[in-house]
């Protein structure tokens, strides 16, 4: 079930039920994806982000993420896609808060585990958009309004629970520094070794904390930091691609397309054509 753009026939917004085969092998999106995963165990991987989840369970993940699920068994599950087009999380922040929480999020694992009460919320939620979808005419409002509903009961689950991996049941200052001096820093220093002195620790040390709080090491968090900048004005403005180059500290655009497609899978002008600019880009220009 799904709804499309009538003049380029891409996706806006999908719903299908499938079963972990048909993500066994890595693939691709350009929208928005929401997984839910009612029953079973298995491990989502989201670049490189690699999360083992005992269901009924939420994974979340962005446009162009590398996706891939593992189970035991031939898992069923839910798989939401949404384009920016449709619903732009960042227009609609104040509403459901999910951007920078269930997506767009570089330290948190994406999922939220969910109790049986949780669980059987969002299987009516999603009974009902299923019906709406059913329709001969589906409404684009009631779509949205399911959907938005959706989003922001993740998000209060989310800041309710706040999941804790079992590697780090504690939160770790020097850690939390780390993310504070990487959002501060990311345009100009990017070693590892430049956060460590920072921190006043030696590199080892600071590599093996970072990959046991973060499940992620120090260079593959930096990396992260500075893609994210590169998707969020990419799709958040109307920069050119040199001007985000320059704006990021790249020597040239050309460059800077190698990065982005080494680490997205797809160069800036398809990211860009793909996900589409969002509206946040000409209200601030208002």
């Amino acid at each position: 079930m799904k709804a499309v753009h009538t003049d380029t026939q891409e996706l806006l917004f999908g719903l299908d039920q499938e079963a972990s085969a048909a993500l066994s092998q890595p693939s691709q999106f350009a929208e928005y994806v929401v997984l839910f995963v009612p029953a079973g165990k298995g491990v989502f991987h989201a670049d490189f982000s690699t999360t083992a989840f005992n269901g009924p369970v939420l994974l979340f993940a962005t446009p162009f993420q590398l996706l891939r699920l593992e189970a035991e068994e031939d898992l069923p599950y839910f798989r939401l896609r949404f384009h920016g087009d449709f619903y732009c999380i960042e227009h609609h922040r104040a509403e459901v808060a999910c951007n920078g929480s269930l997506f767009n999020n570089i330290y948190q694992q994406p999922y939220i585990p969910l109790s049986k009460e949780e669980s059987l919320g969002f299987f009516q939620l999603i009974t009902q958009l299923e019906a709406e979808f059913k329709q001969q005419a589906p409404s684009d409002m009631v779509l949205k309004a399911y959907l938005q509903l959706l989003l922001a009961k993740s998000s209060a689950i989310r800041q309710k629970t706040q999941v804790v991996t079992q590697e780090s049941p504690q939160p770790d200052d020097q850690m939390e520094r780390f993310r504070v001096l990487l959002d501060q820093h990311y345009l100009t220093l990017h070693k590892p070794a430049d956060y460590a002195e920072l921190l006043a620790i030696s590199p080892n040390h600071f590599t093996k904390k970072c990959t046991r709080y973060f499940g992620k090491s120090p260079s593959r968090l930096i990396q992260e930091r500075l893609v994210l900048e590169a998707k969020k004005q990419l799709h958040l403005t109307r920069k050119s691609i040199k001007e985000i180059a320059y704006a990021l500290r790249f020597d040239d655009e050309f460059y800077f397309s190698r990065f982005f497609k080494k680490n997205t899978g797809v160069s800036p002008q398809t990211f860009r054509q793909r996900t589409g600019i969002s509206i946040v880009a000409d209200l601030s220009m208002q």
